[in-house]
């Protein structure tokens, strides 16, 4: 039946992105094998698999990732100024040792690190769109069965560290975000969260 002339149909809401995604998140052993594979891929491997390891551990969004500056990070303390995006908090982290090393590599020079971080052949920035290929060439080449985008980095490290046992403030303070109920939604993740309750014991 046709709809009379001049009427105006509301626009088709957009699915959320849990909707169409699936799981959103990727567990430590997902994230060494894309580590691994995106390693293995090209001459920039180092590079690409340096950022995988930084967004997983900072629980970084990508526009946090490609724009840290060598002058946010220190190198001989080991600690890295996390600037944070869309209203949450900033603060500085501890780099861990594997981390110190792989941007040693990716810049050995002292004296040559100024700009951003991470850059491609021509010396720009790594774009956004450019790390989106990154990640999904190198799940595709890990011979993960679902597809895999940069946010379920940030994501897995919230579902690794709500599983590890820490607390929700110091998880909170980590992630950057405002608000607590943002980070207790990885409460929900974790695999043993009804094992923790006790639920149906024998």
């Amino acid at each position: 039946m046709t709809s009379p002339a001049g009427t105006r149909h509301p626009a088709p809401k957009r699915p959320k992105n849990d909707d169409v995604r699936g799981r959103a998140y990727l567990t430590a052993e997902e994230v060494d094998s894309l580590r691994k594979s995106a390693a293995a891929a090209g001459r920039h491997g180092h590079r690409d698999s340096t950022m995988i390891l930084l967004a997983y551990t900072h629980a970084l969004r990508v526009s946090e990732l490609i724009r840290i500056r060598w002058d946010q990070v220190d190198l001989k303390v080991s600690t890295i100024h996390i600037k944070r995006l869309k209203g949450s908090v900033s603060g500085t982290h501890p780099l861990r040792r594997v981390e110190v090393q792989a941007l040693k590599k990716l810049c050995p020079e002292a004296g040559s690190r100024r700009g951003t971080v991470f850059r491609n052949e021509r010396g720009a920035t790594v774009s956004r769109r450019s790390f989106h290929q990154i990640i999904a060439r190198a799940g595709e080449l890990a011979g993960f069965i679902f597809p895999v985008h940069p946010h379920m980095l940030r994501h897995g490290c919230g579902y690794k560290l709500t599983n590890e046992g820490h607390d929700t403030r110091s998880i909170q303070a980590w992630m950057g975000h405002k608000n607590i109920q943002h980070t207790v939604r990885y409460t929900e993740l974790a695999p043993d969260r009804f094992e923790r309750l006790k639920f149906w014991e024998d």
